[in-house]
């Protein structure tokens, strides 16, 4: 394996605009809203900024195609400003690029933010037009609920459980996001929800209410990282945050065209798990991570993910999430933030929001939700469709931890 980024780049500061329905702005402003808390955080002027990683992923609603809109609404100085899209990990591909080229020595202080500004558009989900010629010829009736709606039938079937089973692990999962969510001052959903009202939620696509599945939203979210070195330079004397691994793994077509893939767990994740905990040194993640943020894009991802990660056996999540394993005072925390089901999912910033609470937890800024000195956090993306994802996993802990 590459020697890895591990303790090579630490956060200087971040930052999260409120997430929701932000019809008071633009997305100029919300990509301000982000970067002036983290600008701020971090202690420096915005002209120390050597380099930028813009990800936007829906380009043609917002934005438009090039990085231009960054740099401009920012009035960065004349840097190397580039834009990246890859489905929902786009956000958590800026961070990559900008921790990579810090710690290839090519920038002393980077730029990483996400934005989306999609409720202006007058969809309730994503305004596709086209997922490319590929998806439109394979997939031309897929939906994102009907898609993930499949992880559970496929996951019930390998591991003969009654749906009713099933669907009570699930409600429980939306139940903790909406009680995580009740506490985010940030958060896009913060009513809370008895178990009782998410079972009997209309059906989007079965066993899928509409409870178990998370929305989309305006927002952004935005980190600045440098060298441990760059960063005692400035003067950061305390604790700091960094990254232990960032991993990407992506489907080559094999879950789509052969029956080795039996359409109960993410290829991809398991993946790029293992890639994450060696480059990060975890043996063992149920005992050496303290808190996840997971994809939650619908309920049976996050159980399935559970699994995927390795925070739960094969086939045995679903009893894991009913004993509370996965709750704020349970053995590993996911979600605290109320995910993407409650903080929100606009695209382009939903992998710097779950780093920006992972990091935000790890230096105890938390207020009524905070964990209890928590010292290693994971975040992870699963873009596109269970047979055909971008999966992004990172690792943050505390410098030499």
């Amino acid at each position: 394996m590459a020697q890895g980024i591990r303790d090579k780049v630490a956060i200087l500061g971040m930052g999260c605009s409120r997430f929701g329905e932000r019809w008071d702005c633009s997305a100029e402003d919300l990509i301000a809203e982000s970067f002036h808390e983290a600008l701020a955080d971090a202690n420096i002027d915005r002209d120390q900024i050597d380099a930028a990683w813009f990800g936007l992923a829906m380009d043609e609603q917002n934005l438009g195609k090039s990085a231009l809109s960054l740099s401009h609404a920012l009035r960065l100085p004349n840097i190397a400003v580039t834009r990246v899209e890859n489905l929902c990990a786009t956000g958590s591909e800026a961070l990559r690029g900008a921790v990579h080229a810090v710690a290839a020595g090519a920038a002393d202080i980077a730029l990483a933010l996400g934005v989306e500004k999609l409720k202006d558009t007058g969809y309730g989900g994503l305004p596709e037009r086209s997922r490319g010629t590929f998806n439109d010829l394979w997939q031309p009736g897929a939906t994102a609920p009907g898609s993930f709606a499949q992880f559970a039938s496929a996951y019930m079937a390998r591991y003969d459980l009654k749906m009713d089973t099933l669907k009570e692990a699930m409600a429980h999962i939306s139940w903790k996001s909406h009680e995580n969510g009740s506490k985010n001052p940030k958060a896009h959903l913060r009513r809370r929800l008895s178990k009782e009202s998410i079972l009997a939620a209309p059906m989007v696509a079965y066993p899928l209410g509409l409870f178990d599945c998370c929305g989309v939203s305006d927002g952004s979210a935005c980190a600045i990282v440098a060298s441990p070195e760059m960063a005692r330079r400035l003067g950061r004397t305390g604790d700091l945050v960094s990254v232990k691994s960032i991993q990407l793994s992506l489907s080559n077509g094999s879950e789509m065209s052969h029956n080795s893939w039996d359409g109960s767990f993410a290829r991809t994740t398991r993946i790029a798990a293992q890639k994450a905990y060696r480059e990060a040194g975890i043996s063992d993640p149920l005992r050496e991570l303290d808190l996840v943020e997971v994809h939650d894009c619908f309920s049976i991802t996050e159980l399935v993910t559970m699994e995927d990660l390795g925070l739960s056996r094969p086939g045995q999540g679903y009893r894991d999430v009913l004993e509370g394993k996965f709750d704020a005072d349970g053995e590993v925390a996911s979600n605290i933030d109320g995910g993407l089901k409650c903080f929100g999912h606009p695209i382009g910033a939903s992998g710097l929001r779950m780093v920006y609470e992972a990091y935000t937890q790890l230096l105890n800024r938390a207020g009524d939700r905070q964990l209890v000195r928590p010292k290693r956090a994971l975040t992870h993306n699963l873009g596109g469709f269970p047979n055909n994802n971008v999966c992004s996993i990172s690792i943050l802990g505390m410098l030499g931890d």
